[in-house]
């Protein structure tokens, strides 16, 4: 498939499952059901009309409001669905037509649902992590099984006890620092990466907290914040590893001919 058209087919696949995300980030923290009801406006409760419905267009056709009570409708959700269609281009673009295009889109999903709900409830619910070990596994297992790839497989296998260990060693030693849920998530950032790397694991595990800590660093300097304020921790952990995926082996190599010459 040309890469234009792969472009474009993930761009639209991404608004559409970007319009749904913003349904798992608003219901699943606070355990409702995905399919009932329908979409409807928090305001006045009216059901969403198809045609209202549609990604991005609707909204911006709308003014931002809802249609029957005028309730400003917040802009992160289309937001949220342009975001979810431009990762999914990218991602398309990246590993394009195959196998490990399903596993790798699901990933993409939900990170972006995960780092939202953490934002929101500062917590990482078990119905998207744990689901997400076992579509990614099996999607890299037939990836594995239909290209050959049983080392990668292998390696993704280790990348995930090592993540989702040193993480777990880290809650152990200072439990106050972060959470279970950041334990489950590294499993996952684990599997992806290793699935690539083993300079995509090490460089996602290390970004994550430089990310943090650059991020405490601007809150505290911006008077928002202290050394003991909370932050919810899986959105960096998020980033740092989409930054593994697109640079690690590049900021590997260049770690590693500095340390050649030093």
């Amino acid at each position: 498939m040309p890469t234009p058209v792969l472009l474009v087919a993930g761009f639209v696949f991404g608004l559409i499952i970007g319009s749904f995300l913003n349904v798992v980030i608003w219901r699943v923290p606070r355990g409702e059901n995905l399919n009932h009801p329908s979409s409807h406006c928090p305001n006045c409760d009216h059901p969403i009309r198809a045609y209202d419905n549609i990604p991005l267009v609707s909204w911006l056709v709308l003014r931002g409001r809802c249609r029957d009570c005028g309730t400003p409708i917040s802009m992160r959700y289309p937001l949220v669905e342009l975001f979810t269609g431009v990762a999914f281009a990218l991602t398309a673009a990246l590993i394009g037509p195959s196998f490990l295009l399903f596993p790798m889109l699901w990933f993409v999903a939900a990170g972006i649902a995960l780092a939202m709900i953490d934002i929101d409830v500062k917590r990482l619910p078990n119905p998207i992590v744990l689901s997400s070990w076992v579509v990614v596994a099996l999607g890299l297992l037939l990836t594995s099984g239909a290209e050959d790839a049983w080392g990668n497989l292998a390696r993704a296998g280790l990348g995930a006890v090592a993540m989702g260990g040193a993480y777990l060693l880290l809650v152990l030693i200072y439990p106050a620092g972060m959470g279970m849920g950041d334990v489950k998530l590294a499993v996952l950032l684990g599997l992806v990466l290793g699935w690539f790397g083993w300079a995509q694991v090490v460089v996602g595990f290390f970004f994550g907290f430089l990310l943090g800590a650059v991020w405490g660093v601007a809150l505290i300097l911006a008077g928002k914040g202290g050394r003991k304020t909370a932050v919810p921790f899986g959105p960096f952990m998020i980033a740092g590893c989409w930054l593994a995926l697109l640079w690690g082996q590049a900021i590997a190599t260049w770690y590693g001919q500095i340390l050649a010459t030093g």
